[in-house]
């Protein structure tokens, strides 16, 4: 894992200094075209042509996420700039707050434990997010308000693992792994791995230590199947908004404990380009009010499962739900 980590960092590098020159993936780009003003989302004089970097992470619900985020600014006549596809939250953070992108999607409980080095931890979404957007303001970063959606880390189990060893709860699974922790194999993201608010700190929390022969790191993509087959793996670290869980006939385990943070998507913008344009927050505050968990994972599944193009998702979700002509 500690090579692994240290390519990581390499590829983070990498990665950053690579940033203006694009990182998107290829879209129809011909299908994002709107007349300005032509849904509920109204033309903002003060964008008119205005270029803003859009960014995102690497991941389907990301590149969805990113995606919605430009087709509203088009429909506000703003001239976006895709620059979404950005390997690792640090490094798309790191570009906002360096102002080589202007805004992204970013997760509550990611900032707060990530970024702003937060151990506090909150029983409402609500409260987290007033505590996350007032703290990140002397970063100059704005939080425009976030999504219902609850986009938490969760360890999935397969459908055979779950009849045999009847396990429910994130303790059941940490009883597992040490009364037998090669039944408690585990596929995870390598994200995932060493984050506080992924497996290093569930371990803490849940007082058990798989041993390496048990973790099986893979790209995040690949945990759904693998451990939706259950033979490498018979758990897998999942998002909980993700389409691929129930198609993969995967059942996240109950948090009893309340380990892992909400993790809210909300608009994070820098400060000037909020300041100059205030009608952009309502618009995305509108828009965040209708991804529910419910209606994030059925557009995450038209991505990840029915393998669709994040912007044509995102653009005929806009369309039905009356944002844009």
């Amino acid at each position: 894992m500690r090579k692994h980590r240290m390519f990581t960092a390499v590829l983070g590098l990498a990665m950053a200094a690579g940033m203006l020159a694009g990182c998107t993936i290829e879209e129809d780009k011909g299908s994002t075209d709107t007349k300005p003003g032509s849904g509920s989302i109204k033309e903002i004089s003060s964008l008119r042509g205005v270029k803003l970097n859009v960014s995102s992470k690497e991941f389907d619900e990301q590149l969805l996420l990113g995606q919605i985020a430009i087709v509203a600014l088009r429909a506000a006549g703003a001239d976006p700039v895709d620059k979404t596809n950005i390997t690792g939250s640090d490094n798309v953070r790191k570009a906002l707050v360096t102002s080589e992108i202007d805004l992204y999607w970013e997760y509550t409980g990611t900032a707060w434990v990530s970024f702003l080095r937060k151990t506090e931890k909150f029983a409402e979404p609500q409260q987290m997010f007033d505590a996350v957007k007032a703290a990140d303001a002397a970063n100059g970063v704005t939080w425009f308000p976030a999504a219902p959606a609850n986009n938490t880390y969760a360890i999935a189990v397969s459908s055979g693992t779950k009849a045999k060893h009847n396990i429910t709860t994130l303790s059941d699974y940490a009883a597992l792994a040490k009364r037998d922790p090669a039944a408690a194999s585990t596929c995870m993201g390598p994200e995932f791995t060493g984050r506080e608010d992924g497996f290093a700190g569930l371990q803490k929390a849940y007082g058990f230590a798989l041993p390496g022969t048990s973790i099986h790191e893979l790209n995040d993509a690949v945990v759904y199947p693998t451990a939706g087959k259950g033979d490498t793996c018979a758990f897998g670290s999942v998002a909980a908004t993700d389409g691929r869980i129930p198609a993969q006939k995967l059942t996240p385990l109950v948090d009893d404990k309340k380990f892992f943070p909400i993790y809210n998507p909300a608009i994070t913008i820098r400060a000037p380009i909020a300041g100059q344009h205030p009608g952009l927050e309502q618009i995305f505050g509108e828009i965040a009010k209708k991804l529910t968990t419910d209606q994030l994972t059925e557009l995450n599944k038209k991505v990840s499962v029915d393998g669709q193009k994040p912007i044509t998702v995102a653009t005929e979700w806009m369309k039905s739900a009356g944002f844009i002509g």
